[in-house]
């Protein structure tokens, strides 16, 4: 059984409704790889920002690190990115293989909180439309009936 959340809080395999911003964060890491229970709208969402503001930032880390000491070949006239590219993209793709476990485990939690089956996450790994429905499935609100998973 997981620890409790804080005081005032509920436990960890409970989802917590209306979390803040630093909640989810925190419930985020603290459920890694916790495929069991349920993940609230406000948990997910806020994932879902902290998400892409970290991978923005990586990438203007990426950008800015290619722009560094970029070089001029006069003769061919092409142009190469500074060496420093590859700081950016290694912290990229480190984020990213971090991520990948914990952001399974919330959408798989997030599909619990709407009465849905954990592995519809599957549907992402089917090009193009497989992505939108699992979008469309973890906008759905909450149903009580999903209280089954957790």
């Amino acid at each position: 059984m997981l620890p409790a959340a804080g005081p005032g809080q509920p436990p960890l395999e409970w989802p917590l409704y209306g979390a803040s911003f630093a909640q989810a964060f925190v419930r985020y890491w603290k459920k890694y790889a916790t495929f069991t229970g349920r993940a609230s709208l406000s948990e997910f969402w806020w994932m879902r920002l902290a998400y892409f503001l970290i991978a923005m930032v990586l990438v203007v880390i990426m950008i800015g690190g290619a722009l560094v000491g970029v070089s001029y070949d006069p003769v061919t006239g092409q142009s190469r990115p500074g060496p420093l590219i590859a700081v950016g993209a290694i912290l990229l793709v480190l984020f990213l293989l971090a991520t990948i476990i914990p952001d399974a485990a919330l959408t798989w939690r997030r599909l619990h909180d709407a009465n849905l089956p954990g592995p519809l996450f599957f549907l992402a790994f089917i090009p193009s439309l497989g992505s939108l429905v699992l979008l469309v499935l973890t906008l759905l609100p909450t149903n009580p009936a999903g209280r089954r998973f957790g």
